[in-house]
């Protein structure tokens, strides 16, 4: 990577089909297989950057529903997480 490219985010299978506990177990599996592939190309490759990023990316939940139309449900879902989780792994 030159010096102007930045990381990207894990890449895992179809978050829309996320509903349960051991779905999202699976995409952090695929994350650390991902991540252990690849460990200097994802923007937040260290624990300290994943959980910055990973609080950031919760924080803005609300404006990332709002750029697609939506609006953030009141109950959280194990997709939101999965999202969230991914999130981190390239949010700048």
């Amino acid at each position: 990577m030159g010096s102007y490219e930045t990381g990207r985010f894990a890449r895992v299978g179809d978050l829309s089909e996320v509903t349960s506990l051991t779905d999202v177990a699976e995409v952090v599996h695929q994350m650390l297989a991902d991540l252990r592939e690849h460990p200097t190309e994802w923007e937040n490759h260290t624990l300290d950057r994943f959980l910055d990023a990973l609080a950031a990316a919760l924080e803005g939940l609300p404006s990332r529903y709002a750029n697609r139309g939506q609006q953030l449900p009141n109950t959280t879902t194990w997709k939101i997480l999965a999202e969230a989780l991914v999130t981190a792994s390239g949010y700048e």
